[in-house]
Parts: C-alpha cells; sequence; structure tokens
C-alpha cells in the first residue's frame, strides 16, 4: 500500500541533532521523546511571560510544523484522510524547548520550572555561559 505523498514521517527515535544554543542563557532541555502540541508550548510560553514579568527575553526553540489529522467521530473508513486537528513539534531528548536571558538564576529556575509543568515530558534545567 501506498503512503500519500504530502505524508512526512518524522520518527521520535534518537536524541537531537542540533541541541546547541544561540547565546550563553538558561534553557530548558527535554529528556525524553515526544509530540508537545501548539498549546503545550503557548501554555509554557505565557507561564514564562507573567512570572518573568518585564525583565529578561525568552527564546522559544521548538515550532509546531507537523499537522495531526483526525476522522470525525463516527464516520466510517474510506473516503480520503481527516483535517488537520492540531500541530505538534517532534522533540527528541537533549532539544532545548526554551531559552531564556538577561534574568537572575533563581528567577529563570522558578519559570522555567513552571513552564515545564505545562509539558508533557520531563525536562531539565541548564545553565551556560
Amino acid at each position: 500500500m501506498r503512503r500519500n505523498s504530502h505524508v512526512r514521517f518524522c520518527s521520535r527515535d534518537g536524541i537531537a541533532k542540533q541541541p546547541s544554543t544561540i547565546t550563553p542563557k538558561e534553557p530548558d532541555s527535554a529528556l525524553e521523546p515526544a509530540w508537545i502540541t501548539s498549546r503545550q508550548i503557548e501554555a509554557g510560553r505565557r507561564a514564562m511571560t507573567r512570572n518573568v514579568r518585564r525583565g529578561g527575553k525568552i527564546w522559544i526553540r521548538i515550532f509546531p510544523d507537523k499537522p495531526v489529522t483526525l476522522r470525525p467521530s463516527e464516520t466510517r473508513m474510506g473516503s480520503g484522510k481527516g483535517s488537520p486537528e492540531y500541530w505538534v513539534a517532534v522533540v527528541k531528548p537533549g532539544r532545548m524547548i526554551y531559552e531564556m536571558g538577561g534574568v537572575a538564576e533563581n528567577i529563570a529556575r522558578k519559570a522555567i520550572s513552571i513552564a515545564a509543568s505545562k509539558m508533557p515530558i520531563r525536562t531539565q534545567f541548564i545553565i551556560l555561559g
């Protein structure tokens, strides 16, 4: 059976190829593979900005570029592929999720721990620089 040509296969196996950061900051790194939805990324970003308030800058290092399609409930099989329901970012272990700069370490640690609680995976806080 032939796969649709517009479907991309992105494996969750292995570790991230480019987990390096842009500049020395306090990043949040993934410890397990997962799909992270755009809503989860946004919830973490809101929690961090609310906690940091005006100081510092936040970088989101992942982008939800994979569409997840679902079929409507109680529909028969066949008649094509379902419509895109939501978007996910494929995250592998070692991938930086969020980065912060320009804030004290204790504030950054608290903000990133709050954002990490919104994620479906375990993460670790890293200090660079």
